[in-house]
């Protein structure tokens, strides 16, 4: 008869922690939260406003290209109602966030979910972007407020303390323990 501590006996397996799935943008980082997850969370906040201001420039210069054919009197008039507008616009954008991402954390997607939707958010982006070509020449009068909207959404958006992707994510590693 062997004894315990015989290598005949074969030992206990060890508990294997379920695996990782990898979320579009923070990886595995959003496991642990540490350095690395702050890192990426950062960083995709500072391109996002790079590309915001980017934004908020072109915005500027066609408004500004509509606004110098106005008589003055209307210019200021003008000016006026779009800084009221984009005073508005900026708490309007951060509203419709916070609502977005409320009701996203009532029913989080899945690390599957979170990428197809990933994946078709980028494929619609395409057409998206050559339709607001478009726009931006009929909506000049307007650009501030939109960029304004833009600006107050985008701040919302990663002023947030955890992504729904991350609690479906969680949800999700309790559900499937590794040996199921």
């Amino acid at each position: 008869m062997a004894s315990r501590a015989s290598s005949d006996v074969p030992a206990p397996a060890p508990h294997t922690p379920p695996p990782i799935p990898a979320l579009p943008g923070l990886g595995t980082t959003w496991y642990r939260r540490g350095p690395r997850y702050w890192l990426r969370r950062a960083l995709g906040a500072v391109l996002w406003f790079a590309v915001l201001a980017f934004f908020c420039y072109i915005a500027l210069v066609l408004y500004g290209s509509f606004r110098g054919d106005l008589p003055p009197t209307v210019r200021t008039v003008w000016d006026w109602a779009q800084a009221v507008a984009s005073c508005g616009a900026v708490v309007w954008g951060w509203q419709v966030q916070r609502r977005d991402h409320h009701e996203k954390l009532q029913d989080p997607p899945t690390p599957d979910q979170a990428r197809r939707d990933k994946r078709d958010e980028t494929r619609r982006s395409v057409g998206l972007t050559l339709a607001a070509r478009f726009l931006f020449v009929i909506a000049a009068p307007v650009m501030p407020a939109c960029a304004a909207w833009c600006a107050g959404w985008a701040v919302a958006a990663f002023t947030v303390r955890e992504y729904p992707s991350e609690v479906g994510a969680r949800r999700w590693v309790r559900e499937h323990p590794a040996g199921a």
